[in-house]
């Protein structure tokens, strides 16, 4: 029936090993021209012999890996057949804001890169039918139940122009793609983005539609404005490195990092401060290697054309199959400027084949949710000594190895054991038994959260299972309440004040007034950490 209404989808085969798609001019092959596996799925035959299914004889094999395409334009065409639908595409252009609410930041078309986009392509923004797209992905298992590992990535699309009580509905939300594979797609996700990109390059000169609510044909064209998505998405979608020693986007290869313990340490973040700035000078408070003053100033970000000029010289080859690189002697005709993988990002991204996208001011967002349930993780696991504690005896040594907080080191009690000195955050047993029974027995309203005490294990004095949007709740509301019922920690105030951070953050309208400020609210937070831990237990 859906397919009946213009809505159907389309299966593509594909390498399972995700080097290439038979689509387009490869749709007839039978064979990944990348590393020779075969389109098909192995079968025995009667003797118990394995052949490939699809040989010459046999056309009609079951395909080994099959991924599912929703064509993005007869579904954009269909928004703008509903002359309701069709008006509230209007909204961004003709109801938006009034003349004394324009700096109030409630909708994408109040940022810049909205703004941005709108100048550079002057033509595209004169109809306000003109659609404006996000893109998020994630991956999945939809038989965790069964305990079988396997990963799903859907690739959705975010129509921006409707009014934000209608854009981020999921009703609203346009599926694209549907990865499968027993594990995620990684860096060759570009090979399954191919026909969403095709379409997106016919969709920015535009194709006929019908506006139900002016009652006319018109030019329909479209353009992705960005990519919602958590750290190592990130990574997969822009082409740039989020891990190791150079994982940050903005500094690039250029990113200050150290080996702290087993972990890697991102330091020389002060050069954000002003220049006289008391923190510069006061090394010895900060978590840099020997107390290190920091007189550095931030670097700028990268222009999407420095990002593109840096990343066509990555050699990059799709695919799982690929043999590990072997070192060999440079040749004599070996190209100076050609990078390795490892010297810059990990590829170009496919993103780059649309010719407005490296002039887009803003091309990656991070996915707020993941940012904050990574954080409530964090300091959860610290405070209750869970698995995700930051405070083990690795974090300690590493302390000493840098000579800092000499106070936390490792010191040996009267009984000749090793021990580790309290924090200012360390919290005794009776006082984690406190916090989680505020945590067990708080009620809240129904529908804003999940029965938080079924996360509570007392007995083991931990909490479980919590889920995305469990971290949201707790950490936005409830987790400064709980503190401050148990007094179970000297930065309960450092805390709120975090807490207070994402609030105003996932507010659903922010004064970019007072965004200003949030940079130096990050640092007096951390200056206020710092100083908590320079005072000991």
């Amino acid at each position: 029936m859906i397919k009946d209404l213009g809505l159907g989808y389309e299966k593509i085969d594909a390498c399972p090993n995700n080097c290439m798609l038979y689509w387009g001019e490869f749709l007839k092959k039978d064979k990944c021209h990348v590393c020779g596996t075969s389109r098909w799925k192995k079968t025995k035959d009667r003797g118990n012999v394995v052949s490939d299914q699809g040989t010459d004889t046999c056309k009609k094999g079951v395909p080994a890996k099959v991924m599912r395409y929703f064509p993005l334009i007869p579904r954009l065409k269909r928004i703008y057949m509903s002359s309701s639908t069709a008006e509230d595409m209007r909204w961004h252009d003709t109801e938006r804001l009034g003349e004394d609410d324009k700096k109030i930041l409630r909708h994408p078309s109040d940022g810049l890169a909205w703004k941005a986009f709108d100048e550079r392509h002057s033509d595209f923004a004169l109809d306000p039918r003109s659609v404006r797209l996000g893109l998020a992905s994630d991956g999945f298992n939809p038989y965790r139940l069964m305990n079988t590992t396997y990963s799903t990535w859907p690739v959705m699309l975010i129509p921006y122009n409707l009014p934000p009580w209608l854009c981020m509905k999921p009703s609203s939300f346009i599926l694209s793609t549907l990865i499968p594979g027993k594990s995620g797609p990684g860096n060759d996700i570009d090979v399954y983005l191919q026909p969403l990109v095709h379409e997106l390059k016919l969709l920015w000169t535009g194709v006929e539609a019908f506006d139900a609510f002016a009652g006319e044909k018109f030019n329909l064209r479209a353009a992705l404005l960005w990519t919602i998505n958590d750290f190592p998405g990130y990574a997969m979608l822009s082409g740039l490195s989020t891990k190791g020693y150079n994982a940050c986007p903005i500094c690039l290869d250029s990113t200050p990092s150290d080996r702290f313990g087993s972990k890697i340490c991102y330091c020389s973040y002060r050069k954000w401060l002003p220049a006289d700035h008391p923190y510069r000078c006061q090394g010895d408070k900060f978590c840099e290697k020997f107390g290190t003053n920091e007189w550095g100033k931030a670097p700028s970000r990268p222009s999407g054309t420095d990002i593109l000029r840096q990343q066509e010289k990555v050699k990059h080859v799709y695919g799982k199959s690929k043999a590990p690189p072997k070192k060999r002697q440079r040749g004599h005709d070996d190209d100076d400027d050609v990078q390795d993988e490892s010297d810059f990002g990990t590829k170009r991204s496919i993103f780059f084949d649309l010719v407005y996208w490296e002039h887009n001011l803003l091309r990656h967002n991070l996915d707020v949710m993941h940012i904050e349930k990574n954080v409530s993780e964090n300091i959860l696991g610290t405070l209750l000594s869970m698995d995700k504690s930051r405070d083990s005896r690795n974090d300690r040594e590493a302390l000493e190895a840098w000579r800092i907080k000499s106070h936390l080191w490792l010191s040996t009690n009267p009984n000749g054991g090793e021990c580790m000195p309290p924090a200012s955050y360390s919290m005794s047993t009776e006082e984690k038994e406190r916090f989680l029974n505020v945590l067990q027995k708080i009620k809240v309203p129904d529908g804003y959260g999940s029965n938080l005490s079924s996360c509570v294990n007392m007995k083991q004095r931990k909490l479980i299972n919590l889920k995305s949007h469990d971290n949201h709740v707790l950490m936005q509301d409830i987790l400064p309440v709980a503190l401050r019922a148990s007094k179970a920690t000297k930065v309960i105030d450092l805390l709120a004040r975090l807490s207070s951070f994402f609030k105003k953050l996932c507010s659903t309208t922010i004064d970019p007034d007072d965004l200003d400020g949030v940079s130096a609210f990050i640092f007096h937070n951390h200056g206020s950490f710092v100083d908590s831990l320079s005072g000991g237990g």
